[in-house]
């Protein structure tokens, strides 16, 4: 049986400041200074600036003439557009999904939105993750490996960092009722309904993230 690899000090280091950057640690549009985060992480510049670059392939980190590496900003034009490709992808998703999808792989989805009527009635709201592995379930159902690799790879990293700065005033049930019909359409292998409805529940959270972040440029140049 062969031993799983040993993660590397670049990756500690890239899960680290990526975990940073996607809880607003490092503020958006911040710049980098390398010899403050190697000081911070207790790296040296090798492991550091090899995570910065994996960090600016996920488009985390952005290089900016005569400035330097910078925490990538926020804007209603990048959200637009993270949020119209992942509305088109996760639709096929429900396609495929819709196709293929196994009773077994129905069951634990249903289980999953059960224990999250639970969760979501409670007063305090559950990290966003709660919502997230849903649709990780579904993308995984369409059995389509790029389609995978492609929504739970960059674009999830930037979608995390959208969602977990822009995420007041959330609603958690009225979600949840969109999840379970949007699985009930899939489950009865309706993939046209179920690509639609997605599309939907995706747009809607796009409406409702850009209104927050604009209420959160507006109070930062008030």
């Amino acid at each position: 049986m062969s031993e799983s690899k040993q993660p590397t000090l670049a990756d500690r280091t890239l899960s680290e400041l990526q975990n940073a950057i996607i809880q607003g640690d490092l503020a958006p549009g911040s710049k980098i200074n390398e010899q403050e985060l190697a000081a911070r992480y207790g790296v040296s510049r090798g492991p550091l600036r090899e995570a910065l670059q994996r960090l600016e392939q996920r488009r985390l980190v952005e290089r900016i003439p005569h400035v330097g590496a910078t925490v990538v900003r926020l804007t209603p034009e990048k959200l637009r557009d993270l949020y119209q490709v992942r509305a088109e992808l996760e639709a096929m998703a429900c396609r495929l999904a819709a196709q293929r999808i196994t009773p077994s792989q129905v069951n634990a989805l249903t289980e999953l939105l059960d224990r999250q009527q639970v969760v979501f009635s409670q007063p305090e709201l559950p990290p966003i993750q709660d919502d997230i592995d849903f649709h990780f379930g579904l993308i995984q159902a369409s059995g389509n490996s790029t389609l995978i690799t492609t929504l739970t790879g960059d674009l999830y990293y930037q979608l995390q960092m959208y969602r977990n700065q822009c995420s007041s005033g959330r609603r958690p049930l009225e979600a949840l009722a969109q999840h379970r019909r949007i699985l009930d359409a899939v489950a009865q292998g309706d993939g046209e309904l179920a690509a639609l409805l997605m599309r939907r529940h995706i747009e809607a959270g796009a409406r409702h993230t850009a209104q927050l972040l604009r209420q959160t440029m507006e109070e930062l140049t008030a």
